[in-house]
C-alpha cells in the first residue's frame, strides 16, 4: 500500500509544466535517465540539527541515486538573514525546510506548485489539515512534512494528590479543576499554581494558546482571497465570541476570578512545570524530550488540549514543509527531491528525529504504541495553523491584546477589534 502511494506521488512529480518537464504527471519512473547523479545535486537548508539529519539524508540519497541532496544546517536565529544574503549573492539553496510562520514572508521567493499539476483534492487526501496553511489561490507553497501539535502536559502526581482522575477534556471542566489545585494564602497570593494562563510575557506559547482558543470557537485568523490576505479577528459575526474567549483566557490572571492561578511573579511556564510546581503546561509535542531531560524524575503525561463543547476539535500546530526556491538552478531535481522527501520513508524518519508527527495521513493512521505518540498523532489530525505575516510583530499584537484587558485599558471586544486592525495593516505591508 505504501509503495503504491509513493509511486503515485512520485509520478505526479514528473510533470511540472512551468519548467517544461513532467514533474507531476504520469505513472512512470522519474526521468528516462536513472544513472547515478543524472539529475545533479541540490542543496537543502534547514535548522534541524545536522547530526540528526545526516543518517536520514544518507539513506535518502542511497535510495534515490539519480540526484544528491546536500543538507546544510543553519541557526534559527540567523536563518532569515543568511538566506536573504545568499539569495542576493546568487548562492542560495535550492530548497528549504519552511516553517509555516515564514511562508508568508518567503512567498515571493518560492516556486509555487499550480493546482493543475497537483490538484487540491490530492493534496487534501494525502496531507492532514494543518498542512493547508501552505495552500494559496495560486497553488501550493510547500509540501507538508511534519506537524507539531500543541498538547496539554500534566503532572500526574499533582492530579493524583488532588484526586483528579483524568485530565479535563473540556474547558468548562478545566475551569472547575483549576481552583481545586491552585493554592493561595490569606491575602489571595498564589502559592502554587495549577496552570500558566492569562498573561503573555511568562506564559510560554501564549500567542499559540490563545490562537488555539480562537480556532476552537470556529474562527479563522487570516484568510486569503484572490491573492489578498486579510484579518478575520474583527469580523462583526465573530467579534463577540472572540471577546468571550479572550476574557476566558485573561481570567486566569485576574485576582477577582475563581480561576486565578498565574501572575507576573512566576518564571516562564515551561520552567515552572519542569520543576514540578504546576499541574498543567500547554506545550508542543517536540518539547517532550526537553521536558524529560530537564527533570527525569518528573511524573508527567500528555493529553489533548481541552476543547469547547459542541464544537469541532482544534488545536494549534507548527507545520514544516519543503519548499523549492524560484531561484533554484536545478528546479527539476529540486521538485523531484521535494516530492520524494515528502512522500517516502524520509517523512516518517524526519518526524521521529524532530519529535513531531508526520503530515501524511497514511503515516498518521499508523500510531505508535508508546505513552505519548497516540496523543500526538491524534492531535495532528485536527491541528490547524494560520499564515503569520511576521511572528515578531504578531507577538506584539497578541501581547497588547492581552495586556490591555488585564490593565483595564480596553474591554475584551475592543482589544480583539484593535488586534484585528493591527493584523490587517501588517498583512497589507
Amino acid at each position: 500500500m505504501r509503495g503504491n502511494f509513493q509511486i503515485i506521488i512520485i509520478a505526479l512529480f514528473i510533470g511540472l509544466a512551468v519548467f517544461g518537464v513532467l514533474v507531476f504527471s504520469g505513472a512512470i519512473p522519474i526521468g528516462n535517465d536513472n544513472s547515478p547523479g543524472a539529475l545533479g545535486a541540490v542543496v537543502l537548508w534547514g535548522t534541524v540539527r545536522g547530526d540528526a539529519m545526516l543518517p536520514l539524508m544518507e539513506r535518502f540519497n542511497a535510495t534515490n541515486p539519480s540526484f544528491v541532496v546536500k543538507y546544510v544546517q543553519k541557526s534559527s536565529d540567523s536563518f532569515d538573514q543568511d538566506l536573504l544574503e545568499a539569495l542576493a549573492s546568487g548562492t542560495g539553496p535550492d530548497m528549504i525546510f519552511l516553517p509555516h510562520d515564514l511562508a508568508f514572508h518567503y512567498a515571493n521567493k518560492i516556486l509555487v506548485i499550480p493546482y493543475q499539476s497537483f490538484s487540491l483534492a490530492s493534496f487534501k487526501n494525502n496531507f492532514a489539515g494543518a498542512g493547508e496553511v501552505f495552500l494559496t489561490t495560486r497553488g501550493i507553497v510547500a509540501l507538508p512534512l511534519s506537524i507539531d501539535p500543541l498538547v496539554m502536559y500534566y503532572n500526574r502526581s499533582i492530579l493524583d494528590s488532588n484526586e483528579v482522575v483524568f485530565p479535563p477534556a473540556f474547558w468548562d471542566d478545566f475551569a472547575g479543576v483549576v481552583p481545586e489545585i491552585t493554592e493561595r494564602d490569606a491575602s489571595n497570593r498564589v502559592i502554587k499554581s495549577a496552570v500558566a494562563l492569562g498573561h503573555f510575557s511568562n506564559v510560554t506559547h501564549a500567542k499559540d494558546i490563545l490562537s488555539a482558543l480562537f480556532m476552537q470557537a470556529g474562527n479563522g485568523i487570516v484568510a486569503e482571497r484572490n491573492g489578498i490576505f486579510d484579518s478575520l479577528l474583527d469580523r462583526a459575526d465573530s467579534l463577540n465570541s472572540l471577546a468571550t474567549v479572550l476574557k476566558f483566557y485573561t481570567d486566569f490572571a485576574d485576582p477577582t476570578e475563581p480561576v486565578y492561578s498565574w501572575n507576573k511573579s512566576f518564571a516562564q511556564a515551561s520552567e515552572v512545570f519542569s520543576s514540578g510546581d504546576t499541574a498543567f503546561y500547554f506545550g508542543y509535542a517536540s518539547e517532550l524530550a526537553s521536558l524529560t531531560a530537564r527533570n527525569p524524575n518528573l511524573n508527567f503525561g500528555a493529553a489533548p488540549v481541552p476543547q469547547m463543547r459542541n464544537k469541532p476539535k482544534a488545536t494549534m500546530s507548527r507545520v514544516t514543509g519543503i519548499a523549492v526556491l524560484s531561484s533554484s538552478k536545478n528546479a527539476t531535481a529540486a521538485l523531484t527531491a521535494a516530492g520524494l522527501l515528502s512522500t517516502g520513508d524520509f517523512a516518517s524518519e524526519f518526524a521521529g528525529a524532530t519529535g513531531t508527527a508526520p503530515a501524511r495521513r497514511d503515516l498518521l493512521s499508523a500510531k505508535k504504541s508508546d505513552a505519548f505518540s497516540p496523543i500526538i498523532y491524534s492531535a495532528a489530525l485536527y491541528a490547524r495553523s494560520w499564515l503569520d505575516p511576521s511572528p515578531k510583530d504578531t507577538n506584539e499584537i497578541w501581547r497588547r491584546m492581552i495586556d490591555s484587558v488585564l490593565s483595564g485599558g480596553s474591554a475584551a471586544a475592543g482589544a480583539v477589534s484593535d488586534a484585528g486592525s493591527r493584523l490587517r495593516l501588517l498583512l497589507q505591508k
